[in-house]
């Protein structure tokens, strides 16, 4: 797709998709950045907040599969407004919710509103771009900037004005990004409108592409590194104020450099896997973010901090080019169907990382909860390494 093809162009596009997608991933990472708060207001444990956000994060991964037939069926652009939409009124429930019952309850609404965006908005890339890689890097890089904006803001304002009004006022950035797809997206047609819903969820079909060989081997490796966002996101800020003694409102803004980093590296991680392999890629950004955890657990002062910070920054790179890994395996009639299944089951799988790295904490400390995280950084470096060594052409 060109830059001027038409009123609505290339950039144009791309713009209004990445600003959607800062905003619907904004709201979910801000309840990272307010976990402290809600430790001490609602009474309750790393382990009971974990878990609800692992209810989150589950109900987002549940509506990947869904949101990709139905795009495919009816287009992508109104299960996009969908997404926005059921972000926002999600985040005001939470943000009201009186008991740590209905904080959960409300996390999982907003997990599932928000669930809906993501494949389509992929599928549509796709099928815009020639250049996957790039453009799926730069939609996963305006989350990566919804993580620098969202918790450093979040965190002073929770500090300021209290939690509850922090995330309420996150909910109110979700309202210029759905009007921007309302007016700026492209009404293509259904890349499938003869997709039969029912057939769509058969067993037989669904098991035959989850144990495609290139398909499972990619999800494994999704696993690996989607559980480690999944436990950075979820318990970071809580991590440096416990761990590391910062107060809350700088634990956010430390939470916020290290996604301005991923801002940048994102992007440049799907343009190399462009030019050379995704795998090379995904293998850079793994064994970044396994270097700078380890710093960050077992180093101590000012400058492990802050090298630490930026090396985890620098290194959670690979959610573009993870996507793009995806849709390189997939037919062009099958990526709505095929990408949102694919999605579903490694990050069903991947939201574990919020509720383990929280019991984890509680039980044993940060040393063993990041620890395991780091562990299993070097499990997706082996796979990475096995396929390459041996030469699986996986």
């Amino acid at each position: 797709m060109s830059d001027d093809e038409g009123p609505r162009g290339s950039r144009r596009v791309l713009a209004v998709v990445a600003g959607a997608n800062f905003s619907q991933l904004g709201v979910r990472l801000l309840l990272g950045a307010v976990v402290p708060f809600v430790l001490l207001e609602l009474d309750t444990t790393k382990s009971v907040v974990g878990f609800a956000l692992t209810g989150m994060w589950a109900a987002y991964a549940l509506l990947q599969f869904p949101s990709g037939v139905l795009a495919d069926r009816y287009g992508e652009r109104p299960i996009m407004l969908a997404g926005v939409g059921g972000a926002a009124v999600g985040t005001g429930l939470v943000a009201l919710a009186p008991t740590v019952a209905l904080f959960g309850v409300a996390a999982v609404l907003l997990g599932a509103g928000a669930g809906l965006f993501f494949a389509p908005a992929s599928s549509l890339l796709s099928r815009l771009f020639e250049a996957r890689g790039g453009a799926l890097g730069a939609l996963t890089a305006g989350g990566a900037l919804a993580g620098v904006a969202f918790p450093a803001v979040g965190g002073f304002l929770a500090e300021a004005l209290g939690w509850r009004i922090a995330v309420g006022l996150g909910a109110i950035v979700t309202v210029p990004a759905f009007g921007a797809i309302l007016v700026v997206l492209p009404r293509l047609p259904p890349a499938n409108s003869e997709r039969d819903l029912v057939a769509a969820g058969d067993p037989a079909r669904l098991a035959g592409l989850l144990t495609r060989p290139d398909l499972a081997y990619t999800t494994i490796v999704a696993v690996c590194t989607g559980f480690t966002f999944q436990a950075f996101s979820s318990f970071f800020p809580t991590f440096l104020v416990q761990h590391r003694g910062l107060d809350p409102g700088t634990a956010g803004l430390a939470f916020g450099a290290a996604f301005a980093l991923s801002s940048v590296a994102q992007p440049l991680a799907g343009r190399a896997s462009d030019a050379y392999t995704r795998d090379a890629a995904i293998a850079g950004s793994a064994a970044l973010t396994a270097v700078g955890l380890s710093t960050l657990v077992w180093g101590s002062g000012t400058v492990a901090l802050v090298a630490g910070t930026a090396v985890v920054g620098a290194g959670i790179s690979w959610p573009g080019t993870v996507q793009a890994r995806i849709m390189d395996r997939l037919d062009a009639a099958e990526r709505g169907y095929g990408f949102g299944l694919i999605r579903t089951t490694y990050m069903f799988l991947a939201a574990s990382g919020s509720v383990v790295v929280g019991v984890l904490a509680d039980v044993g400390g940060w040393p063993l909860a990041f620890g395991t995280v780091i562990g299993l950084l070097g499990c997706c470096l082996l796979l990475l390494g096995a396929n390459r060594a041996l030469r699986l052409g996986l």
